[in-house]
């Protein structure tokens, strides 16, 4: 059974009660660095089950995420109340082909562009936190809530990435295989 739109805020948003959510964001990157330090391209590309994605398809998913949800804060940061498109991530697994990517660009990539989104955010305005768009499944989201969901987002898909990783790690800059 799939989730409302109305589910999926409520399970990501729940990831990060009592957190600070550009804290999340500022860290999100490194975390997953050092989390497949030394890990094969062979081990993170395997799927845990046919349905679910590998760390690979994870990571090129991020990369993704993090452009749309940049390119999301810039337009309504142009003109609160604009349209946003909610997307189907599956659908752009499919046509991106994850599998197929390059786990260090995609990290290099959501890394860089993760870091000029919070410099941005840290720059704003407290009246630029109010502005919002309109999502197309999720109705009325401000910048705030935009930057809370993504650094939800971060924490489900960093659960992801541990649940994937071999437990018996070996001392920091080794191969754990």
């Amino acid at each position: 059974m799939q989730e409302t739109p109305q589910q999926y805020t409520e399970r990501i948003l729940g990831y990060i009660k009592g957190k600070a959510p550009i804290g999340i964001l500022s860290k999100t990157p490194g975390q997953i660095a050092r989390l497949i330090r030394g890990v094969s391209k062979k081990k993170l590309s395997q799927r845990p089950a046919p349905s679910t994605w590998s760390v690979t398809e994870i990571l090129a998913h991020l990369a993704d995420s993090e452009m749309v949800y940049g390119f999301r804060v810039r337009i309504i940061l142009e003109a609160s109340g604009t349209a946003i498109q909610g997307i189907d991530q599956d659908a752009w697994a499919r046509f991106s082909n994850y599998s197929s990517h390059d786990p260090e660009l995609s990290l290099e990539a959501f890394r860089s562009s993760r870091q000029r989104l919070v410099l941005l955010l840290k720059s704003l305005s407290p009246e630029s936190w109010g502005c919002y768009g309109m999502h197309s499944e999720r109705g009325k989201e401000t910048v705030t809530r935009v930057v809370e969901m993504l650094a939800g987002h971060d924490i489900n898909h960093l659960n992801q990435i541990r649940q994937r990783l071999p437990k018996n790690y070996v001392s920091a800059g080794r191969k754990r295989f």
